[in-house]
């Protein structure tokens, strides 16, 4: 088990995603400055809409371990920073420091393997195509891996308009097969 300073949001990224942020809060100042600093980086995790704050319900118990692989000032002074994902985790428990920030005492989930079998040929396609109609989502990826499959599916849970439980529901399974299944029948 291990501590990671948790940052809470309506978004999500997994492993080798990328999101931009823009960081303004003094909390999360100062969690971006001490990752930095020390190298370890923090967990972006998704709301729960439905979840009580003050039993930190409101942060669902799977998030990404993130790095922080560029950072800027933005012109409106704001810290802008663009993160990237490493590996899956799963919170036991949180813990609130003086100034309201999370801390999560986590585990890593083991990371999905290729399934030699299944064919996501047709979601592969669309993620091409996504990418070719978005220069914004292009931007952040110079060499895309449109050949893994593992990373194809991780872009569109990060991309689809779908609940945060359904996306929390689809990491957790220890293999991406159903994932694929459901994506497939989607894109078609």
């Amino acid at each position: 088990m291990f501590t990671l300073p948790l940052f809470p949001l309506s978004a999500h990224v997994l492993p080798q995603g990328r999101m931009a942020l823009r960081i303004f809060e003094p909390r999360y100042v100062r969690m971006v400055k001490d990752a930095c600093a020390a190298q370890t980086g923090f967990g972006i995790c998704m709301l729960n809409a439905n979840g009580d704050k003050t039993r930190n319900e409101h942060i669902h118990s799977v998030g990404t371990l993130v790095k922080v692989i560029d950072f800027d000032l933005l012109s409106d002074g704001l810290l802008g920073i663009t993160v990237e994902g490493e590996k899956c985790f799963s919170i036991q428990h949180i813990d609130i420091e003086h100034d309201g920030l999370r801390l999560g005492q986590c585990t890593l989930l083991p990371a999905w393997q290729v399934q030699p079998q299944t064919d996501a040929s047709l979601i592969r396609q669309r993620l091409v195509d996504i990418f070719e109609k978005y220069p914004e989502i292009q931007a952040l990826y110079p060499s895309p891996s449109f050949d893994n499959p593992i990373w194809v599916i991780y872009r569109w849970l990060e991309l689809l308009p779908v609940s945060a439980e359904q996306k929390q529901h689809f990491i957790q399974q220890s293999d991406y097969v159903k994932t694929i299944d459901f994506l497939t029948q989607l894109v078609k």
